[in-house]
């Protein structure tokens, strides 16, 4: 049969009858374009719209979420990469659902309308054009997450049913975009200036690597020509996959970066950066906080209600000046499930992944058939129960090890990370002080909450978590004012590993914010020696001997790069070497592929690593 060139993304393909193009997810069949899976589903559930993430639509609304598999694009370092790389578009892990029963689902949840984001929606257009058509009808708004490599055939069917589009751009050149494996940027250029002309509401999300600001400054500068009320979401970039470390910008230049793209646009946010204050929306005229908002995860914020807001006529609060949000704000929160809504979905895969792998499982198909089966019959909230113990977490581990066919080496790490639980305890009994802990994420002023197990891991290492005393909420904690950090007087600061901070940067911040707390004045502010070591991986141990040699260094003088070299060889076949070491939980080192056999790792020894010179300590 002739073949056809696919009108659905500017890539088109040469589509034939059994042939798909380059995103697997097309075919030319009986005279048309199909979908291969069509009417298949991996995720949907309610959220808030803030974590699709759109800010400037209906704040706080709830909106149900659609998520398939696939894209059309091979970002390096996607965050999305479990679900785009590695889930199969036919796994059973996907529900058949019409068009109408997620309108109906939408509808009984008492969602405002219907999104589409972690996936791009050019994966599955077919369906969701059906169902974005549908939803109009019975008065749902429809928005997306799209990286816009839409045809003008494409975007001329969705344009009449689109309410609203965070439009993901790669970078402001070709080349930028032929790192995603497509060939320019002018299919997206063009149908950005097409969106803004029919009023469909855009926001525009970019991520900020460390050599990248001077095209994303040429990227808002483009925005502001056609117009400086486009919100602009820079995402701090979080390496993953194959992404080395040094890309991650600092806390503190992605801060002054939004900064000096404020000179030329009204609303520029900045993400993936808990507890900065750019997240807020404050009026460009008088600096009022109109719509004050938290991290909420990985490119996701939530609305801190209630929300002041904006008037009917738009127009600020506290001075006439307008301000460009579409609707009203919520009155109440919307609350996700665990793992649900936005991108923690592809964390919670990566910590699956972090056991397997660990226990030396390098074949990708017995990772998705874990993932299969926690994405089935509340796996997820289990998921995430068991995970914050570290007792918890080994039961947990061993259970995937059976289902996986590697109790051995389950059984091998599991006990290792006993014998470590217990080496830490037998050199901590009847100690004589137990420090006062504060576990920061990002800035100073951001918890996480103390039901997490980066606060299980700091009373197991002989410290009290004041994070317990703290109330719980947020997505993985929240903000908190001033005065309670002071009051909680902690003597020691422990700064996130994943979401982290350089710790001269933190130390700056607390100074500059009247941060009087003991762990202050004697700089006793520490950051793991890489990434992976509190949370969501094995590595977690490493972490919890870290902390146990900061908190009480003439019981535990632990040598912990030793430590770190013996687990990594014993586990992961590999030498530990933290210059490769990102901020994905599963992949031991951004050089690590899945393979059909592994590396045959060497025994762990019985007896621990070396005792170090006891003043190696990472403080400040």
């Amino acid at each position: 049969m002739k073949p056809l060139n696919c009108t659905i993304c500017e890539r088109r393909c040469h589509l034939t009858e059994g042939r798909p193009g380059a995103c697997g997810l097309y075919e030319w069949k009986h005279g048309s374009i199909v979908e291969r899976y069509a009417d298949h589903f991996l995720v949907t559930c309610p959220i808030s719209i803030e974590t699709m993430p759109i800010l400037h639509f209906q704040p706080g609304s709830k909106f149900l979420q659609v998520t398939t598999t696939g894209c059309n694009f091979s970002c390096p370092g996607c965050i999305s990469s479990v679900l785009v790389k590695e889930m199969s578009p036919d796994s059973p892990a996907l529900r058949h659902l019409s068009a109408e029963e997620i309108v109906d689902q939408a509808i009984r949840a008492d969602c405002q309308g219907i999104v589409f984001l972690m996936n791009d929606p050019l994966a599955a257009f077919l369906r969701f054009l059906r169902i974005a058509e549908l939803a109009q009808a019975k008065g749902l708004k429809v928005g997306c997450s799209s990286n816009a490599y839409f045809t003008p055939e494409s975007l001329t069917q969705l344009m009449p049913f689109l309410d609203f589009i965070n439009i993901g751009m790669k970078g402001f050149s070709d080349a930028a975009y032929q790192a995603c494996g497509v060939p320019a940027i002018r299919p997206v250029l063009r149908n950005l200036k097409a969106l803004h002309g029919a009023g469909v509401h855009i926001e525009i999300s970019c991520i900020l690597t460390r050599n990248n600001a001077a095209e994303l400054f040429d990227l808002a500068r483009h925005v502001a020509r056609l117009s400086p009320h486009i919100p602009l979401q820079v995402m701090r970039f979080l390496p993953f996959e194959g992404a080395a470390i040094e890309l991650e910008p600092s806390i503190r230049d992605a801060e002054d970066f939004c900064l000096t793209l404020r000179r030329m646009l009204d609303f520029v946010y900045l993400f993936n950066t808990p507890g900065s204050d750019y997240l807020n929306t404050r009026c460009p005229h008088c600096g009022k906080v109109v719509l004050e908002r938290e991290f909420y995860g990985p490119m996701g914020a939530k609305l801190k209600l209630p929300a002041e807001g904006v008037s009917i006529d738009n127009s600020c609060p506290a001075c006439p000046g307008y301000l460009p949000i579409v609707g009203p704000s919520a009155t109440a929160t919307y609350q996700e499930g665990d793992f649900e809504g936005g991108y923690p979905l592809t964390r919670a895969m990566e910590i699956v992944a972090a056991m397997l792998i660990a226990m030396g499982v390098h074949k990708k198909a017995v990772v998705v058939n874990a993932w299969e089966e926690i994405l089935q019959d509340g796996g997820l909230k289990d998921l995430h129960r068991r995970i914050q113990h570290p007792r918890t977490y080994i039961d947990l581990l061993l259970d995937f090890g059976r289902k996986a066919g590697v109790s051995e080496r389950a059984e091998a790490l599991a006990m290792y990370l006993e014998n470590q639980l217990v080496r830490v305890e037998n050199a901590l009994a009847s100690p004589k002080h137990r420090p006062r802990v504060y576990y920061a994420m990002g800035k100073p002023l951001f918890y996480i909450n103390g039901e997490r197990l980066e606060n299980q891991l700091v009373e197991a290492a002989g410290g009290i978590s004041l994070n317990k005393m703290l109330p719980p909420g947020g997505r993985p904690g929240r903000n908190l004012p001033l005065a309670q950090l002071n009051a909680l007087d902690p003597e020691i600061i422990f700064i996130s590993a994943f979401l982290s901070n350089r710790v001269d940067d933190f130390l700056d911040e607390c100074l500059a914010l009247g941060v009087t707390a003991k762990a202050v004045k004697n700089r006793r502010i520490f950051v793991h020696p890489a990434p992976g070591w509190d949370f969501g991986s094995p590595r977690w141990v490493l972490g919890l001997l870290h902390m146990a040699k900061v908190f009480h260094p003439t019981r535990c003088h632990y040598n912990v790069m030793a430590e770190a070299q013996i687990f990594y060889r014993g586990f992961y076949g590999i030498d530990f070497s933290p210059q490769h070491i990102n901020r994905s939980f599963s992949k031991p080192a951004d050089n690590w592929r899945w393979t059909e056999t592994a590396p045959v790792p060497t025994a762990i020894p019985p007896e621990p690593g070396p005792e170090p010179d006891r003043r190696q300590m990472l403080c400040c």
